[in-house]
């Protein structure tokens, strides 16, 4: 509580960021946090509350009244006001739609425009708050009128001007560097016919997949990108700081689905639905244990007649375990960060392989020399050298084509890879070694 007022009474309201605020809320206990929670300034409610983890959201919007909350609301821009009443309606429908009929109708008419659009569409993450200027504005009017604007503290994050013509399609896009060396009594069509290719706006549609206007913002460097209709009707923007969330949203899902958790479920408060995900997958997980227990019940004849197999054994299931995670871990975020193209699988597999193969062969000269000293038998060596290398290629070749396949499929590539993945190391790394020992050794 002490931190949180230093560091409201040492800066005036407007230098005052909602994530430094929600940082320090964070480290504070439940009654600490409930009476600090009151402290937060007015304007600030809803900033603060999308800053903070969602478990924190329903004790945040409980201590204030609608209309203080709607007021916050107010502040934000048309993007966060959404998110903010999207998650508000989660928490309790009849607040929300208390908050949501004590906005203005500009504000209501916003979020009811980005609400239609789906969670994995990009024009559910614009903002509708565009500056743009038309092609008969001169570059002189333009700056005036950008520099009142922003006076009055109504634009931010501005670097990239968006030119309309009078039916308000999008026709070209100006860094405000360019704009400066443009020639202020010329309008803008005049200074941009001199070279208009120049520029041609890098745009996106409405209906886009979010994951394509990602890829767009890293392959060009973007701050912002316009938004359009099907017809090129300017409609928002997207801008990098959003961008940035949605990276990192995207990698965190990754590496949940990697570990078998959902990711909506771990954010949970209560325990039950995060147990009830996790429990499917180590449902899973124990067939799949079930099925390399089978593969070695097999051979209980020859575990019997060596020992030493049942120490040696578990050493080539890690290893193809190991071996299958790493190619499994690189394939899929090479797929995530759209590094690998759609005729690139053959290349992707083959190298993954080729890795597994040298690793493969590299320890399996090793663990041969280190077993047939152990236990004074030479070709206890050149049976497990023999498994490794089989297990390690088996790893290398199913931890690339897995998630290749399920991409095809248009899965997401990190669900259920690992089972899948640990099922083949552990059979065939079973399967191979006491084979072997079968053949070899009895």
């Amino acid at each position: 509580m002490d931190k949180l007022t230093q560091y409201l009474n040492a800066h005036p309201h407007d230098e005052l960021h909602p994530s430094e605020i929600a940082k320090l809320l964070k480290d504070l206990n439940e009654k600490s946090f409930n009476e600090a929670v009151l402290a937060i300034p007015k304007e600030l409610i809803a900033d603060v509350a999308l800053e903070l983890p969602d478990r924190y959201f329903e004790d945040v919007v409980e201590s204030f009244t609608a209309k203080e909350i709607a007021q916050s609301v107010a502040e934000l821009e048309s993007d966060d006001q959404t998110d903010f009443i999207q998650e508000l309606e989660e928490v309790d429908h009849s607040i929300a739609k208390a908050v949501f009929n004590q906005l203005h109708e500009d504000d209501q008419a916003d979020i009811l425009q980005l609400k239609q659009y789906d969670e994995d569409e990009a024009g559910a993450y614009m903002q509708v708050e565009v500056y743009t200027a038309k092609l008969h504005h001169t570059v002189h009017d333009v700056i005036k009128e950008f520099a009142e604007l922003r006076r009055k503290d109504e634009l931010e994050n501005v670097n990239y001007l968006f030119v309309t013509d009078k039916k308000n399609y999008l026709r070209y896009g100006i860094g405000l560097d360019n704009l400066l060396v443009f020639d202020f009594d010329k309008t803008l069509k005049e200074n941009i016919e001199e070279s208009p290719e120049k520029f041609k706006p890098i745009v996106g549609h409405d209906y886009d997949d979010i994951r394509d206007v990602v890829q767009k913002f890293q392959e060009y460097d973007l701050n912002s990108m316009p938004i359009v209709d099907e017809k090129g009707v300017l409609l928002g923007r997207i801008t990098s700081d959003d961008i940035y969330d949605i990276i990192n949203e995207q990698a965190t899902d990754q590496m949940y689905h990697l570990a078998g958790v959902n990711d909506e479920a771990e954010e949970e408060e209560g325990i039950f639905k995060a147990g009830k995900a996790r429990a499917v997958w180590l449902s899973i997980n124990l067939m799949t244990a079930i099925a390399a227990s089978l593969v070695i019940g097999l051979f209980e004849e020859t575990l019997q007649s060596l020992v030493a197999l049942a120490i040696l054994m578990p050493i080539v299931a890690s290893m193809g375990g190991n071996a299958g995670t790493q190619s499994l871990t690189v394939v899929v975020r090479q797929l995530a960060l759209g590094d690998i193209a759609k005729h690139d699988a053959y290349r992707t597999i083959k190298k993954e392989v080729l890795l597994s193969l040298a690793n493969g062969l590299f320890f399996a000269i090793i663990m041969g020399i280190i077993a047939s000293i152990w236990f004074d038998k030479g070709m206890l060596g050149v049976v497990i050298a023999l498994s490794m290398i089989i297990n390690l290629l088996s790893a290398g070749f199913f931890g690339s084509m897995v998630p290749l396949l399920l991409k095809k499929m248009e899965v997401d590539p990190a669900i259920g890879s690992t089972v899948i993945l640990t099922t083949v190391t552990d059979v065939v790394g079973f399967f191979s070694f006491l084979g072997l020992a079968t053949i070899i050794l009895l």
